[in-house]
């Protein structure tokens, strides 16, 4: 479990992380990202930044490379936030979670129609008895 301290640290470096990319940095390889989460160390020396990024594997593969290229002036931007002895030294890991969800979602979908089910009928019917179940417990 992070201690509080780490957490507050992780929540700053995503948010220049984030910030940075979206408005300040200017390489067209770095397209499509979202900072999704950041892991700082217990020392706060090292930090992995999880990203997702949208388009094919070759897409996903040149964004990194760009953002592994300005992994320089991102920590300089979160130098300039934290203050702390050591600024720490940025990874970017590919989060490839919201791909999976995205395509876990487009299965159960094409399930349903296969039965000839509709799906957004289900999801309401789901929520009627999750509805029910609160009501009960009561």
């Amino acid at each position: 479990m992070p201690s509080r301290r780490t957490a507050k640290a992780s929540r700053a470096v995503r948010e220049v992380v984030s910030t940075a990319i979206l408005f300040e940095l200017s390489d067209p390889r770095i397209k499509g990202v979202t900072v999704l989460d950041v892991d700082v160390a217990d020392d706060l020396r090292t930090a992995k930044v999880y990203v997702s990024i949208m388009g094919d594997q070759k897409e996903q593969q040149l964004c990194l490379h760009g953002l592994n290229s300005a992994r320089g002036f991102l920590q300089r931007k979160v130098a300039d936030r934290i203050d702390t002895r050591y600024t720490p030294v940025l990874t970017f890991v590919l989060d490839a979670g919201v791909k999976k969800s995205i395509e876990a979602s487009r299965i159960l979908r094409e399930l349903a129609a296969e039965r000839g089910e509709d799906p957004e009928q289900q999801w309401e019917q789901t929520n009627d008895l999750d509805e029910i179940e609160e009501n009960t417990e009561d």
